[in-house]
């Protein structure tokens, strides 16, 4: 008798969930659930995290998302979306999902909301199993209209549009009107249209008592404010079950819940980690790139010394020369020389167009290579500089460069990579802005109605808590707890309590997606085809 969460909310179904993965991994474990699904609205941000955490917890993770349909094509604004969930079966279905998800983005009209169309999900929907989501998908919402003959077209072309056994009607029950009203309607149309049936939470917090915290991330979200105590929520069960929550929400339906099982079981998706994946740099025929990287190393040093004689300085040719070639065998045993050839080009180019760079920073400076190259124009050896630092067969790592353009014209240079290598396969990294401490404080303040004097008076108090803290224990609760002063406030008005309770709740939760200044993803193929997932050097999901 157990139970497989299939419609989970995080942290990153932006400013409408509020379980951190950790949190929601730890919680299937200690249920003895098999595994969780991850099923965040458009988009995939949390899958690097979902990954990690799971192979950890010992849990099958289940990749899925809740995408926008719509009956309209891509690209044209519409005024009405539905929602979609959708979990990937295999490698194809995740490659498919990768695939609706970056279109969805890309397609989108300016100030659109993201979302695919029918078309574009019939050709891609191999290796999917599709649900028919909340209360605001397309079949659920045609029966709350009145419309049973509309409700089951829909559900006869989803059944057509899968492969078969592939296509669920999606039943909940969170304690809204709705649901009660849905669930022997949606269980009698499966039955009609020979579709099966599962249970699914469509979850978007952690714990019962967290509803009135979501609430208070969504009008953060909508910059509106919050319901006062007195007013009631319509639910509070938009939370992460247990096994016999959700089995005892479903009486009389256990059979929904067994599905999970079964659904759980036919998803096998495997995702390898850290593996570089390099594109390929073009090079003239009857070349290779490592032949290539070694031919403009050594004509780059002969460069090199012409520029030391020039200035009338004395140098070592022969230990040059010797130190380029041992560099040069270590990168091609370690097959980087596309690395190399892709950062001198970009770099090279750059500076062609007198587009300023900067000299080249970090662990890079101690190659003879990548001054040859002319990466970084800082000449390792009169500083005893080792290449050891940077790369090392023993310690096998991506090479990394740390490289600055001028931030008025770096715009230029990414372009310039994006032609050179394709739009499809080259995309800026994404960041995400978290509630902090300090801001969780004042984002929450405002929504709840406090008086600004207050939350500033209340905000500064965590500042100079948290000031002398170190680096990992930063949080509101660690200020909380080394500062007797606002333990002293929370106990003396409620209003505070409340705000101090509800922002520690909703620090480091994502509140808005944003775009690396200019971090960059070169592919070699269209990004959407890059099965494997990694993290970047500074830790930004890839």
């Amino acid at each position: 008798m157990s139970f497989v969460h299939l419609h989970v909310h995080t942290q990153y179904s932006i400013a409408d969930g509020a379980t951190r993965i950790a949190d929601m991994v730890k919680f299937a474990a200690a249920e003895g659930m098999p595994a969780i699904a991850l099923t965040d609205h458009d988009n995939l941000h949390g899958a690097v995290d979902f990954t990690e955490t799971c192979q950890k917890a010992g849990i099958k993770p289940i990749y899925g998302c809740c995408l926008s349909i719509a009956a309209r094509p891509m690209g044209e604004h519409v005024k009405r979306v539905h929602r979609l969930t959708l979990l990937a079966a295999n490698q194809v279905g995740y490659k498919n999902l990768l695939l609706l998800v970056s279109m969805a983005q890309l397609k989108a009209p300016a100030g659109g909301h993201p979302r695919i169309d029918h078309e574009l999900l019939t050709k891609h929907s191999e290796g999917l199993i599709g649900l028919s989501g909340d209360i605001g998908g397309e079949i659920p919402n045609a029966l709350l209209r009145g419309e049973p003959a509309e409700a089951r077209r829909h559900a006869l072309r989803y059944k057509n549009c899968f492969a078969p056994g592939c296509f669920y009607i999606e039943v909940q029950q969170a304690g809204l009107l709705e649901h009660e009203t849905l669930l022997p309607k949606l269980v009698a149309l499966a039955a009609e249209c020979e579709l099966p049936c599962v249970a699914t939470g469509d979850t978007h917090y952690l714990r019962r008592q967290d509803a009135r915290a979501h609430e208070v991330l969504m009008c953060i979200g909508l910059a509106i404010q919050a319901r006062s105590d007195e007013e009631a929520l319509p639910t509070d069960q938009f939370d992460l079950g247990t096994v016999q929550e959700m089995r005892h929400r479903f009486a009389g339906y256990e059979a929904l819940c067994d599905a999970t099982l079964d659904i759980a079981a036919r998803c096998d998706v495997q995702l390898e980690l850290g593996k570089p994946m390099l594109p390929r740099f073009p090079v003239p025929e009857g070349m290779d790139e490592a032949s290539l990287f070694a031919k403009l190393a050594r004509e780059g040093l002969e460069r090199r010394f012409g520029e030391i004689e020039r200035k009338g300085q004395t140098f070592d040719k022969e230990f040059y020369l010797a130190r380029l070639e041992r560099e040069i065998g270590v990168i091609q045993k370690m097959d980087f020389p596309g690395y190399f050839l892709i950062v001198q080009d970009f770099i090279n180019w750059a500076k062609e167009n007198d587009i300023p760079v900067g000299p080249g920073r970090g662990s890079g400076a101690g190659s003879i290579v990548a001054w040859s190259l002319r990466i970084t124009d800082l000449d390792p050896i009169p500083y005893n500089l080792l290449f050891e630092r940077f790369l090392n067969p023993e310690r096998v790592s991506m090479p990394d460069f740390d490289v600055d353009f001028c931030v008025d014209r770096r715009g230029e240079v990414i372009h310039y990579v994006s032609e050179k290598y394709g739009k499809e396969r080259v995309g800026q990294i994404a960041t995400f802005g978290t509630l902090k401490a300090k801001g969780a404080v004042r984002d929450v303040g405002r929504v709840l109605g406090v008086p600004l004097p207050d939350v500033d008076r209340i905000a500064k108090l965590v500042d100079q808590a948290i000031e002398p803290l170190d680096d990992k224990h930063k949080t509101l609760t660690d200020a909380i707890a080394a500062d007797v002063r606002l333990r002293d406030e929370m106990d003396r008005d409620p209003q505070i309590g409340r705000l101090l309770e509800t922002a520690k709740l909703l620090e480091g939760a994502v509140r808005n997606v944003g775009m690396h200044a200019a971090g960059v993803v070169v592919s070699p193929g269209p990004l959407w085809e890059m099965v494997p997932v990694g993290r970047g050097a500074t830790g930004e999901n890839v």
